[in-house]
């Protein structure tokens, strides 16, 4: 994997974003967002109730990735997200990225046709623009938000414009700077990501590492190489309670009944 890889991404991004606002203007994004504000309590409270088993499981929906490849690319979005409500799941998170994740807009919109749990737009988002897209197209409940890309006071400035517009922000954090930046942002969801965005490659100890530096009033959320219950029950003993899990789900036979044993329901 090319060390550089996140600044390929990033430049894509741009790309991307541009197009964009051919279709629609960040003026016209921008009122709709502000006219719809959704309700930001959805998706927070969601991960705040961890039910009997004491875990809380957000559910990815992920067609590929840079590092593995394609994990499912002809995966149906709506039984999934099913699947996944049966489940237990907290919410839902989708990879909205075309290119590098194979993923769409069309995912999340499925995603959150039911209504029945909230739905994370997980992306790389690097503009407001993305972010009035985000409420106004998608309806988001929350938003990713990557430290590692953002400059403080950016982040900042769209945890605050995310809260604005009714969704959550979980800001992701891979090292005690990139805590102490969530810190400074206000975040009230901060999720430790186990891989590393430069070179892809996962170190599941990272997050369990990482979780004490967390104010405790914050809901933390260890993401990326969970494959089983053990890497659960490793991150419980470091007080981590939530989970972001994309691949093993999406790879699993029976999602409905892996999803309930990482969940400790079976």
């Amino acid at each position: 994997m090319d060390k550089n890889f996140l600044k390929k991404i990033i430049e894509r991004k741009k790309i991307e974003i541009a197009e964009h606002k051919k279709t629609d203007s960040e003026q016209s994004v921008r009122e709709i967002a502000e006219k719809s504000a959704g309700n930001k309590i959805f998706f927070y409270n969601a991960l705040k109730k961890t039910g009997d088993s004491g875990i809380s499981i957000i559910a990815e929906i992920k067609r590929a990735s840079p590092s593995k490849g394609e994990i499912k690319i002809d995966l149906n979005a709506a039984k999934l997200a099913e699947a996944y409500r049966i489940g237990g799941a907290a919410a839902i998170s989708v990879l909205t990225d075309s290119y590098f994740f194979k993923g769409s807009f069309n995912d999340f919109k499925i995603a959150k046709k039911s209504g029945l749990l909230p739905v994370l737009r997980k992306d790389f988002i690097i503009s407001s623009y993305q972010i009035f897209q985000s409420a106004a197209l998608l309806k988001a409940d929350a938003i990713l938000l990557i430290a590692k890309i953002l400059s403080k006071e950016q982040l900042k400035d769209y945890v605050s414009l995310a809260g604005q517009l009714g969704m959550s922000a979980l800001v992701e954090v891979d090292s005690e700077k990139s805590i102490n930046e969530a810190h400074f942002a206000n975040a009230e969801i901060i999720g430790i990501n186990n891989r590393n965005l430069n070179t892809f490659k996962t170190d599941i100890t990272n997050a369990a590492r990482l979780a004490s530096m967390i104010d405790k009033k914050i809901i933390s959320i260890a993401a990326s190489g969970i494959k089983n219950k053990k890497d659960i029950e490793e991150s419980r003993k470091a007080g981590l309670y939530n989970f972001l899990i994309g691949e093993s789900l999406v790879r699993a036979d029976n999602t409905v009944s892996f999803l309930k044993k990482l969940r400790g329901e079976t």
